[in-house]
């Protein structure tokens, strides 16, 4: 019970990564706050945690909405006496969105996948920082992740998509600046090709959609559950150096590997920076991973220098 009497808020939890990183959390020992549209599964993710023994508090918010958001976060503060631990911007609700103009053009999808992709995912992920930051500040401690992925460094699925991950990773990185003297962290968590309900639904289960490489779904077959972001984050926020992360991309991979987690069926987390893992996919040259040995990984300036456009 490593984070018992902490108070957490996890966005989107009613499913997905949001529900995973909620369980890890309250069974953890946290008090955690999760939000999501809908009633019912926002309850059906409440009855979860407290099987596993844990407790939360389900609250009905559209992360689109600013009146719902800054309610939330009022609540949280008559509740809890003004007390906020961890705030996870998980909230999502872009992937149908994607899924249904999978292999279009920007140019060919209406103007409106933005707002679908982006109000919720990026606009509701700064509003709920801002009013987190109020209560962490006043503390003097806090932590503040932002889930991200690999779009925001190199093109994946739509144009939509990764600005708003770019957008996510910088605003991290920014409130990290402003917050690092008053005690609070903020970083960016890239989970891997995680298999969720959503995606196993409506990739994993059909027959590959039209413009996504079966690569693609043959990697998220064998993601990483739910659960390993939700591990992740326990570690994380007990951190001694913490701070010395604050402002940075982290990933599940690397995070795991840090702190000795593995996936709750065992598995070891995929490192995706394994060179290993790399050459795996690659046709031809597939043989050559049984004898890479597992320690060489491709540097991180590398992957900043993939994303660099100058």
């Amino acid at each position: 019970m490593a984070l018992s009497g902490w108070v957490c808020l996890v966005t989107g939890a009613s499913r997905g990564i949001g529900k995973g990183i909620a369980l890890q959390l309250s069974e953890a020992g946290a008090m955690v706050y999760i939000t999501g549209r809908k009633e019912n599964t926002l309850q059906e993710t409440a009855v979860e945690v407290k099987e596993r023994g844990g407790d939360c508090i389900p609250v009905v918010c559209d992360s689109s909405k600013d009146d719902d958001i800054k309610e939330l976060f009022e609540r949280i503060k008559r509740e809890q006496k003004g007390r906020l631990d961890i705030l996870v911007n998980n909230a999502y609700a872009g992937v149908q969105a994607i899924f249904e103009n999978m292999g279009k053009k920007f140019w060919e999808t209406d103007p409106s996948t933005w707002d679908c992709i982006n109000n919720t995912g990026l606009r509701g992920h700064y509003f709920c920082s801002v009013y987190a930051a109020r209560l962490m500040v006043e503390q003097g401690r806090g932590l503040i992740v932002v889930i991200s992925s690999m779009g925001g460094l190199r093109y994946l699925f739509n144009v939509p998509y990764g600005v708003g991950k770019a957008a996510c990773d910088r605003l991290a990185a920014d409130t990290a600046v402003e917050l690092k003297k008053r005690g609070v962290a903020s970083v960016s968590l890239w989970p891997g090709a995680v298999k969720t309900e959503l995606v196993t639904e409506l990739l994993v289960e059909r027959e590959t959609p039209v413009g996504v490489d079966p690569m693609m779904k043959d990697v998220f077959a064998n993601g990483e559950s739910t659960e390993v972001s939700g591990r992740c984050i326990v570690q994380l926020a007990q951190d001694k150096n913490l701070m010395s992360l604050t402002g940075k991309v982290l990933m599940t991979c690397d995070l795991s590997r840090r702190y000795g987690i593995r996936d709750i069926d065992g598995r070891q987390v995929t490192d995706y920076t394994s060179l290993g893992y790399l050459i795996s996919r690659v046709p031809y040259l597939s043989w050559l991973s049984a004898v890479t040995p597992s320690f060489l990984r491709v540097p991180r300036f590398i992957l900043t220098l993939a994303g660099g456009h100058f």
